[in-house]
């Protein structure tokens, strides 16, 4: 009796494979619709090989263009290179176009500090992205079969990806290259790799062999050749087993989604390059709602969530009540930031910040213009009365005659104290910034005048105290700042 999960259907491995069970999976997962043309994968293996065979022969049936891409990673010496040219033979032999190229993928490696499979998989998938891009179609066909599905959720269970890892592949995903993005489509996803074997060695294929499957050095591998053997021993159904629980986790998920879809726009709001959860709102969805949102923003500001496990959710879940300042930093220099009434999702948590970087001290011309590196600075002396102008946090108003026409801008300085205006006694610049629940990434951007006795002003927060107009001001001193 089959397993069925998310339109798979497993077979005994003794079964032939006909054409109309991958046509029947096509058409029940939307894989693609006619008049498309669709990027075949080939690495020269069973899985890829057969995947092509059963492609071109029903492309008449589906209406659909094709063309071949293999990509020689420069791992394995001549083998690879005789792999490129059993591909490039596959070409001739269908007279489908194919696209045969070769990069390096031990120099990326090096250069980004990962393992030999995440660098294939990151170098085979941009290339895959620049073969569909240049033959005009974001769709890509892999040859990902049954046993993949398998070995991809055991994987996905011992890293602790979380109840979203437990659905394995799916028929249909996303991969982000740059600013292209491809949809990879799994066609014999209900196939085993017995079959796709049988199915060659039938159809006189002759596909190649990578000895590198043997190796037990990568986690999949050792997947395949040790823990699902020993598993079976224990159940000898196992392959059902985790079919069943990805089944189970496709459709929570699926009842999740549409849940979070229906508060995302309530609770975030994506600004720039960054993520802005409303504080109140969001801690009072449930657990699973919150975790769903927190990886799909991560997903849609990274493209990918392939370096984001459920350990980095737990991490972010675990300072959500704690006090504004705290960080929590994810991969690919992602942080997430607490503020006062909100929680930032950035690479930059100080990207939503009004304040360009500051640095240094400059004297200001009084009266005259001077221009910082993100600001441009007014200072005009005027009689008063000031009337009718529109308020403006970044202008404010001073009597000169106490101000002076010595004065700078600088960042805040260790042992700031001033007199906000309104109130009665000095207070230090640091709890005063606390205390008006500026966001810690903001504050050491904050331009501060001073003159060479007090503060004058906080721009865009509160003058001092003892600066202020009043009836008796005989000149006005006012400062306008705005961004370059």
């Amino acid at each position: 009796m089959g397993c069925i999960i998310t339109g798979i259907m497993t077979k005994k491995p003794t079964e032939p494979i006909p054409e109309q069970r991958v046509l029947r999976f096509i058409k029940e997962n939307r894989l693609f619709t006619a008049g498309q043309k669709l990027v075949v994968a080939v690495s020269g293996g069973a899985d890829s090989v057969c995947m092509l065979d059963i492609l071109a022969k029903l492309h008449r049936e589906l209406s659909i263009e094709l063309h071949i891409a293999h990509l020689n990673h420069q791992l394995r010496g001549e083998e690879s290179d005789a792999d490129a040219r059993y591909v490039a033979g596959l070409s001739a032999r269908f007279k489908i176009p194919a696209t045969v190229e070769s990069r390096d993928v031990d120099a990326y490696r090096r250069q980004h500090r990962l393992t030999p499979e995440e660098a294939a998989r990151e170098v085979r998938y941009s290339f895959l992205a620049d073969v569909a891009r240049k033959a005009g179609t974001g769709l890509v066909a892999v040859g990902h079969t049954l046993d993949d599905q398998l070995e991809t959720i055991l994987m996905h269970l011992i890293r602790g990806s979380g109840t979203r890892g437990l659905r394995g592949l799916l028929p249909v995903s996303q991969w982000l290259s740059g600013k292209y993005g491809i949809t990879i489509i799994r066609p014999l996803l209900e196939i085993s790799r017995e079959e796709t074997a049988a199915y060659c060695a039938q159809n006189k294929l002759g596909p190649r062999a990578d000895a590198s499957n043997a190796s037990l050095i990568p986690l999949r591998n050792r997947i395949r050749h040790e823990l699902l053997p020993q598993l079976r021993q224990y159940n000898p159904n196992i392959a059902e087993a985790l079919l069943r629980t990805a089944r189970i986790a496709a459709a929570d998920l699926a009842y999740i989604d549409g849940e979070a879809e229906k508060m995302r726009g309530k609770v975030s709001r994506k600004l720039k390059s960054t993520v802005v959860f409303d504080k109140k709102l969001f801690q009072t969805l449930p657990p699973s709602l919150q975790r769903h949102l927190l990886r799909t923003s991560i997903e849609s500001l990274l493209g990918s969530i392939k370096d984001i496990e459920a350990a980095h959710i737990e991490e972010i879940m675990n300072v959500l009540e704690k006090p504004p300042g705290k960080k929590t930093a994810l991969p690919c220099g992602l942080t997430f930031t607490i503020e006062y009434d909100r929680y930032l999702l950035a690479a930059d948590s100080a990207a939503l910040s009004p304040y360009p970087v500051l640095k240094g001290e400059t004297r200001l011309n009084i009266p005259g213009k001077t221009a910082i590196p993100g600001w441009n600075i007014r200072a005009e002396v005027i009689e008063p009365p000031v009337r009718g102008e529109t308020p403006d946090e970044f202008a404010a108003c001073f009597d000169f005659a106490t101000t002076g026409d010595v004065l700078s801008v600088r960042c805040r300085q260790a042992g700031d104290r001033f007199q906000p205006l309104g109130m009665s006694e000095f207070k230090k610049l640091a709890q005063f910034m606390i205390d008006e629940k500026i966001p810690q990434a903001w504050r050491t951007r904050i331009p501060i005048i001073v003159s060479p006795v007090q503060i004058i002003w906080v721009v865009g927060c509160r003058i001092d105290e003892c600066i202020r107009v009043t009836p008796s001001t005989k000149r006005v001193l006012r400062l306008v700042f705005r961004r370059a």
